[in-house]
């Protein structure tokens, strides 16, 4: 969710997981269109693959999440809203928007 919320900010933009899904969760697809947000394109990510040094911040949601290797700017210790009623990815969502309208 919050790849599609940072790029309809106008941010550039990636998520990536340490154990992503197969699939991008069908309540986060719900929620991101319940926002207005377009969701295309969307597709699970390992953190392994991605360039992390070409962004500018890197954000952990949260979850307890370990990256050793990965320079974290912040973390937003969010809890993850996995196997949770559409309302909590929609909560969820509302919160990663806010954060990123006050990123610095």
């Amino acid at each position: 969710m919050a790849e599609a919320i940072a790029r309809d900010l106008g941010h550039e933009s990636s998520s990536a997981g340490t154990h992503p899904e197969k699939n991008v969760s069908l309540n986060a697809i719900k929620a991101l269109n319940k926002m207005g947000i377009n969701s295309e394109g969307l597709y699970p990510k390992s953190i392994d693959d991605q360039n992390w040094k070409s962004f500018d911040k890197v954000i952990s949601m949260g979850c307890g999440v370990n990256c050793p290797m990965i320079e974290i700017d912040q973390d937003w210790g969010l809890d993850d809203p996995f196997g949770q009623p559409l309302e909590s990815f929609i909560n969820c969502a509302k919160t990663i928007k806010e954060k990123i309208e006050n990123l610095e």
